[in-house]
């Protein structure tokens, strides 16, 4: 069959007919529901945040979930508050039978998201990481983020060295002038938060029946930047089911991981080169949007 205009146009601009069969095909293997979430890693200001969960709840409203709800989520850091909602909205259309597939990455706030379900798919590419927040950060006039835990200890070593200093304290007092004590309360806050986030979000399902205390200790790779040296550093499967996180590996070479491949390439292309920086989609809608003040605010598109 010779190549027809609407065709090309179809390819170059990755609309939503060439995902929405890969939608289909998937639920069709896997028994379920599926709702793709994507989100641009290329975009500085796109993350994950409030408004992603009114998207996504609109995305769920009519959908018959008996089957269970699986989220193919793609995404960065964003706001850990609206992970939890996320997870509440998902797990309440769902009825608690609420699974997530990660094709390539779903890191910090994402990876919350993920501690929400009662599985995780994962190939042996996948990977989730570290929750530990992230601020804002002056340095030489521009602003850079930074570890909350790596700008509280800097903190902490400073005025330890300063109160046993026996000579000239000066130095130390002008470097603790670079901070605000009350920033570093904030960053002590925001720290607990995320980890109160994490665990009771792994409590819903995955570690139901596991003591508070301990989900903590177990998960000490995703809480701590001392153990992974960096946020940015990936979590594999391994290291995820080593947590006591419930992992199901998928094959990279099985017909599934295929579809799902493909599905990433085509919905990563879309937001990271496309106006719109967000994508959530099923079988039978599409919603492209992007962060405020950044392109259209959304655009649905129907079967």
């Amino acid at each position: 069959m010779s190549l027809s205009w609407e065709q090309l146009l179809d390819e170059v601009g990755q609309r939503y007919r060439r995902r929405q069969p890969l939608l289909r095909e998937i639920e069709a293997v896997i028994g379920r529901r599926v709702v793709s979430y994507f989100i641009s890693l290329r975009d500085a200001v796109a993350m994950v945040d409030d408004g992603d969960s009114d998207v996504l709840e609109e995305a769920l409203r009519g959908m018959d979930l008996s089957s269970g709800l699986t989220l193919l989520i793609n995404a960065p850091g964003g706001d850990g508050l609206a992970a939890e909602r996320i997870v509440r909205i998902c797990r309440s259309y769902s009825r608690g039978d609420f699974e997530v597939i990660v094709p390539r990455m779903a890191k910090s706030a994402a990876t919350m998201i993920c501690f929400g379900a009662n599985c995780i798919w994962m190939s042996e590419t996948s990977e989730l990481g570290p929750v530990d927040p992230q601020v804002g950060w002056m340095e030489q006039d521009r602003m850079v983020r930074m570890s909350a835990r790596e700008l509280i200890l800097s903190y902490e070593t400073l005025l330890r060295q300063a109160e046993a200093c026996q000579g000239n304290v000066e130095p130390y007092i002008q470097q603790l002038a670079r901070y605000d004590a009350r920033l570093i309360e904030t960053y002590r806050t925001a720290e607990a938060l995320s980890e109160s986030i994490a665990v009771g979000l792994l409590r819903c399902a995955m570690m139901r029946d596991v003591p508070e205390a301990e989900v903590r200790e177990r998960i000490r790779p995703f809480l701590e930047v001392e153990q992974t040296r960096s946020h940015a550093r990936a979590i594999y499967h391994d290291r995820a089911a080593s947590c006591g996180l419930q992992v199901r590996l998928i094959q990279t070479r099985s017909p599934l991981w295929e579809r799902i491949w493909e599905l990433y390439l085509r919905s990563s292309y879309v937001v990271d080169h496309g106006e719109h920086a967000k994508l959530v989609e099923t079988a039978e809608r599409s919603f492209r949007f992007a962060p405020k003040g950044h392109g259209p605010v959304l655009v649905s598109e129907p079967d």
